[in-house]
């Protein structure tokens, strides 16, 4: 696929502005017809620029109250050890977001769960019995001061 036009991108900010929006409502608002706005949208989805479509939910609402980010540095830095760790680390429901990072930790993650306690079974059963789990620091979201999904496109 070419690089992506200013159309494109427009659809992609209204895309991530609600992903529900149908191609005749984003033609309308383009002011093209139904079909180039399908085979652009197309186009992204099989070039990779449109990952997946999802619902955001409330996790408050689903009774998920306690956030943290937990630092995570391993004992033994192999590429087998990495890869291990990392394919251990996808599994955990909990971890909704996992990065190799550089600095005094190799990981971060982000975990939600309903509570402290349930937080402490995590870190104990979980989390501390992976391989070449060396060192956990856990920081507690207090309060939520910005949370985007969306990435800046114009």
């Amino acid at each position: 696929m070419k690089a992506l036009d200013a159309i494109d991108r427009r659809i992609l900010t209204m895309l991530q502005a609600n992903g529900k929006a149908t191609n005749k409502e984003i033609a309308n608002v383009l002011g093209m017809s139904i079909t180039p706005i399908y085979e652009r949208i197309k186009k992204m989805e099989d070039a990779g620029y449109i990952k997946k479509y999802t619902t955001v939910v409330d996790k408050e609402m689903l009774g998920y109250h306690l956030m943290a980010f937990c630092n995570v540095r391993l004992k033994e830095h192999t590429k087998e050890n990495l890869e291990r760790f990392e394919q251990q680390v996808a599994e955990l429901s909990e971890v909704s977001e996992c990065y190799h990072i550089a600095g005094n930790f190799d990981y971060l993650l982000k975990v939600t769960v309903v509570d402290m306690e349930v937080y402490h079974f995590f870190i104990t059963t979980k989390l501390a019995t992976l391989d070449n789990i060396g060192h956990v620091q856990s920081s507690f979201v207090m309060k939520e001061i910005k949370w985007e999904i969306n990435v800046p496109i114009e």
